[in-house]
C-alpha cells in the first residue's frame, strides 16, 4: 500500500511538473514577458502557482474588489443598488486632492460621458463597471464605497497583497507610483470567494457571478476554451500590461479559477494571445486528468 500511495504522489507530481513545464515553455515564446499565474481546480484540489506572489498593476481586476465592497455595503443597508447618483466628471487625486477628470476616449464604455449631470443607478454603474470596464463608472462608485474599505474588505477574505488605492486616470498618483497592484494569488482568492458563496451573502454572490459571466471582452481566457464553455471573469489592461481572472464552468464538475497577469508585451494582442494559450494548456491538463468533460 505504501508503494501505491508513492506511485500515485509521484504520479501526481509528474502531472504537475509537466503542467508547469508546457506553461512555462509558452510564456518564454514572448520575449520579455513577465507572468503570475494562479490555477485552482476546485473540483479536485489540483492547484499550481507561478510567480503567484509577484505584484503586477491591477489595472481593471481591481474593479472586482470595488464590486465585492459595494454588495457588503447594501447589505449593511448604508445605500440601495437601485439609488441613483450624479454623474460629475471631476475626482479628486489622492497625490495632493486637486480634480482631475476622465478621457472619454480612454475609456472602453462611452455611454456614461452623454449622461453627465444625470443620476443613475448603483446597479447600473456596477455592472458598466464589469461588464464593459467603465472607468467612469469605477471613479464613482470608488467615492461612493471608499478604497481603504475595499481593502479591509480583501484582508478579511484571505488577500494579504491586493492594494486598491485610487480610481482609474489619476495621473498624479501614477506619477508618484500610488497605484492599485495585485498578485494572481489574491485574486484566485477572491474568485474562490465568489463561488463559494463567501465574498458577501449567497445571494449577493450569485448575483455577483451573473454581473461576472455577462462579461463582453473575451479575447483572453475564454478564447482559449471550447465555443460555449462558460466564464465569469473580468480583463484589464494598460500599456504592457494584460490580465485575465476566470472562474471556468465545465458540465458535470466543479469549476476552477484561473488568473493570469502579465506585463511587458508591448502588443496586446500578442499578450491576449500568450493568456488565451495559456488557458487552453490548463484545460487540455484538466481534460487529460479527468477524461473527457462530459457533454451537455
Amino acid at each position: 500500500m505504501i508503494v501505491l500511495a508513492s506511485a500515485a504522489l509521484l504520479a501526481t507530481a509528474h502531472r504537475r511538473d509537466s503542467l508547469a513545464e508546457r506553461i512555462q515553455s509558452r510564456i518564454a515564446q514572448e520575449p520579455g514577458a513577465q507572468v503570475g499565474l494562479a490555477y485552482i481546480d476546485l473540483a479536485s484540489g489540483d492547484t499550481l502557482f507561478l510567480n503567484a506572489d509577484s505584484s503586477f498593476h491591477a489595472a481593471s481586476t481591481m474593479k472586482v474588489p470595488v464590486m465585492i465592497e459595494l454588495f457588503r455595503r447594501a447589505s449593511t443597508g448604508s445605500f440601495a443598488m437601485n439609488q441613483r447618483l450624479m454623474l460629475v466628471n471631476q475626482f479628486p487625486s489622492i497625490a495632493d486632492g486637486s480634480l482631475y477628470a476622465l478621457d472619454l476616449n480612454s475609456d472602453s464604455d462611452t455611454t456614461l460621458y452623454h449622461r453627465i449631470g444625470d443620476r443613475v443607478s448603483i446597479d447600473t454603474l456596477l455592472r458598466l463597471m464589469i461588464t464593459r470596464s467603465s472607468n467612469f463608472a469605477t471613479n464613482t462608485l470608488i467615492a461612493l464605497v471608499g478604497a481603504e474599505n475595499v481593502n479591509r474588505t480583501m484582508r478579511a477574505l484571505g488577500a494579504k497583497r491586493i492594494q486598491v488605492r485610487r480610481g482609474v486616470e489619476d495621473g498624479k498618483a501614477f506619477d508618484k507610483g500610488l497605484n492599485n497592484t495585485t498578485t494572481a494569488r489574491d485574486l484566485a482568492i477572491i474568485l474562490q470567494a465568489i463561488q463559494e458563496g463567501k465574498a458577501a451573502s449567497p445571494a449577493a454572490t450569485r448575483e455577483m457571478l451573473g454581473i461576472l459571466l455577462a462579461q463582453e471582452f473575451n479575447e483572453k481566457i475564454p478564447a482559449g476554451l471550447p465555443s460555449g464553455t462558460r466564464v465569469a471573469h473580468k480583463t484589464g489592461e494598460i500599456t504592457a500590461v494584460s490580465h485575465d481572472a476566470a472562474i471556468v464552468y465545465q458540465p458535470g464538475r466543479k469549476p476552477y479559477v484561473l488568473v493570469v497577469l502579465t506585463r511587458g508585451i508591448a502588443d496586446g494582442n500578442k499578450s491576449s494571445k500568450l493568456i488565451a494559450d495559456l488557458s487552453e494548456i490548463i484545460y487540455s491538463h484538466i481534460t487529460l486528468k479527468s477524461g473527457p468533460i462530459p457533454r451537455q
